[in-house]
């Protein structure tokens, strides 16, 4: 019998190999981790392993891990367990191990976290496994032309029984994980015409073909059948690994996110994705006000690494990664940070010390962020009837598919408007929390969801309509006459005296009982009569604004400030009085949140300098901004106002109903926290 009061080894010889596995027994004594549910800050590292590799595990060592952990005080690691290649970083015998194992790199990552009381997770490639489809081909995807993949396996065959659950189910059990984040899955799943996807086809819709492309009228039918199909898989899978492994914590990297924006079936324990590592910030922005509206406990992961063009990746400084932090910090999520050791497992000190000083910095601020919820204010539509028509993939967005959503909502952050993104599901039970609501480039809806947008509406809810696609949605209720279809125009905006571009596909309306609110002109000579390019009108007691052209998009394209202008003076008419309003730059953005402990708690945070893709990649300077001038509604007198971190001391007043600060300086990030 093993004793737990002891620490000790168990051992394993792998066949033909000479390799001595290990993995660490828990010591009576070890703090328990938390639950990845209050995790707040935690460490990715994978390697993919491979075929190539030599060195695996020779340099991991409990001396280095240590270090690590002491420093950075990480809530949980993911390490590498299996990654896109197939092959294993640990030495299994249910799959593939790398041949490059020198030693069990992750059964002494489980000794060393064991002992810090830190949850350790793994990196594990779900549907995409090189290496199982070059032992079974049968396995794989098949593509409309009959080619069988040599990435991605089929969802509808038997990798899932026969390779992926014993697998991790080995994994789990022999290093006595805390749970597993799975990659590859959601994401790269795809159209599939091997023999069993069309069988089941057949026995769902009686159809001996299946549709192979767009011109197809069948065509959301199979993309949508795909996409039940891979619920199911994932549900089988989860639930066979909760089954196996009672309090094992599970997530599919990128599932229930952006990328498939539905509701909530599969068991996960928590949702998690690793956004873009050069568009870190803008990617961010987006991901995590999505997240945040699921219901469910989140992180999003940061590269600790860039490269620039024809370059290959360098890390990130601290202060780029801070500012990526930032993002998320105001959405009450968690963070992570992905790094690569050496492919001898050793992690070099930039990454520790790097590692540790975000953490640090986001500790200062765990307190008034982590599990805050939002302050409804503007409800920005990720319309999934839109996403999975537009979308050719099971569950992505590769292309151009939410470049209105993200122009809409960079144009509404610009403006200082607190922005929560939510998909149809989460937004009509909640409508009527929101002062405005904004469509940004919405080509379809069901007739439920329209009929719920206008019962807002007449109950005195304002809607923001920011394309032509949104507006043919609602034409009947926009008090104008639409004459025809889009048509591609020179189109010069005007603000005041100032015109900016916006050639693209306009629709030509005649106001009938609408207000214009905008006009575009053929040339930039805006003293000669323009087109309405914009309306007000009023519906029961709300009001529907409406812009005829597709300046969502346009602005994602440009963010050029008279077009952001054009936009806010819309918002302005329909939502004269948000609840916090600041004096600032463009580069601010802002959260309304509440706390954990019921106190109002306003984000603040600086994107000057951001990173740009290819082009200043990697930022080591964001320079700090201020005074700001804050006015913020609360019926009742604050009994203390700070600013977090620090405490620094600001000035402030309350009256009528409004509080007035002002923040001397941002830097990054921080919080403006009003015990009430």
């Amino acid at each position: 019998m093993i004793h737990f009061s002891q620490k000790i080894l168990w051992m394993g010889l792998l066949a033909g190999a000479g390799l001595w596995l290990t993995a660490a027994v828990i010591p009576e004594e070890a703090k328990k981790p938390l639950p990845r549910k209050d995790c707040f800050f935690g460490l990715h590292f994978d390697l993919h392993p491979n075929e190539f590799d030599t060195e695996l595990g020779q340099e991991t060592s409990e001396e280095n891990i240590a270090q690590l952990l002491d420093r950075v005080k990480p809530d949980f690691v993911q390490y590498d367990c299996k990654g896109h290649r197939g092959y294993a970083g640990y030495p299994t015998k249910t799959g593939s191990p790398s041949p490059g194992i020198v030693q069990d790199a992750l059964a002494i990552w489980r000794r060393v976290t064991r002992e810090h009381g830190v949850g350790l997770y793994i990196h594990f490639s779900g549907v995409w496994d090189n290496r199982a489809l070059e032992l079974h081909p049968e396995w794989a995807r098949v593509d409309a032309q009959g080619q069988r993949s040599d990435q991605k396996t089929s969802t509808f065959g038997p990798y899932v029984d026969e390779l992926l659950i014993p697998q991790l189910s080995e994994a789990v059990g022999n290093y006595q994980l805390d749970g597993v984040w799975v990659d590859g899955e959601c994401w790269a799943v795809e159209l599939d015409y091997s023999p069993a996807a069309l069988e089941a086809w057949k026995a769902e819709t009686g159809q001996a073909d299946a549709p192979k492309d767009k011109s197809d009228p069948r065509w959301l039918d199979w993309k949508n059948f795909h996409r039940r199909q891979f619920e199911s898989y994932l549900t089988h899978w989860v639930d066979e690994l909760h089954k196996r492994h009672p309090g094992v914590q599970i997530t599919s990297n990128w599932m229930y996110t952006t990328f498939a924006p539905i509701p909530v079936k599969a068991p996960l324990d928590y949702l998690s994705g690793d956004y873009s590592p050069g568009q870190s910030v803008d990617t961010a922005r987006l991901e995590a006000r999505y997240l945040a509206s699921t219901g469910m406990p989140w992180d999003l992961m940061a590269w600790g690494f860039d490269k620039g063009q024809d370059l290959n990746w360098s890390w990130k400084t601290p202060v780029h990664l801070m500012q990526e932090a930032s993002v998320v910090l105001m959405q009450g999520g968690g963070f992570q940070i992905y790094y690569q050791p050496t492919r001898s497992g050793y992690i070099p000190e930039p990454i520790i010390e790097t590692a540790g000083a975000v953490a640090d910095f986001c500790r200062e601020r765990q307190a008034v962020s982590h599990q805050s919820v939002s302050i409804p204010q503007v409800a920005l539509l990720l319309s999934s009837e839109s996403l999975m028509d537009r979308s050719d993939q099971v569950f992505a967005h590769w292309g151009n598919e939410l470049k209105g959503l993200e122009g809409a909502l960079h144009a509404l952050l610009e403006l200082h408007y607190s922005v929560d993104i939510l998909a149809e599901h989460q937004l009509q039970p909640r409508l009527k929390e929101f002062p405005l609501v904004v469509l940004p480039d919405t080509h379809k809806l069901t007739d439920e969801f329209k009929t719920a947008l206008l019962d807002y509406v007449e109950k005195g809810g304002s809607l923001l309509l920011l394309s032509d696609d949104s507006a043919r949605l609602f034409e009947p209720y926009l008090g104008v006459q639409i004459e025809g279809g889009p048509a591609q125009v020179n189109a010069e905006l005007g603000v005041g005296l100032w015109p900016v571009n916006a050639n693209g596909k306009w629709l030509k309306v005649t106001p009938q009982t609408a207000q214009p609110a905008g006009y575009r002109f053929a040339t930039r000579d805006t003293r000669k009569p323009g087109e309405v390019a914009a309306t007000v009108t009023v519906y029961g007691q709300g009001k529907i604004g409406a812009v005829y052209g597709p300046l969502a998009v346009q602005f994602y394209n440009s963010h050029h400030p008279v077009m952001r202008q054009f936009i806010g003076n819309i918002v302005k008419e329909l939502f004269p009085q948000p609840a916090v309003t600041i004096d600032g730059p463009s580069c601010v953005d802002l959260a309304l949140r509440e706390t954990r402990d019921g106190r109002l708690a306003l984000h603040l945070m600086n994107r000057a300098n951001g990173p740009q893709v290819n082009r200043y990649h990697v930022i080591d300077v964001v320079p700090a901004v201020g005074p700001l001038e804050v006015q913020l509604r609360t019926d009742t007198k604050p009994k203390k106002v700070s600013w977090i971190p620090g405490g620094e001391r600001i000035k402030w007043t309350w009256k009528e109903g409004i509080l007035h600060a002002t923040i001397p300086r941002l830097h990054i990030h921080g919080v403006l926290v009003v015990d009430r």
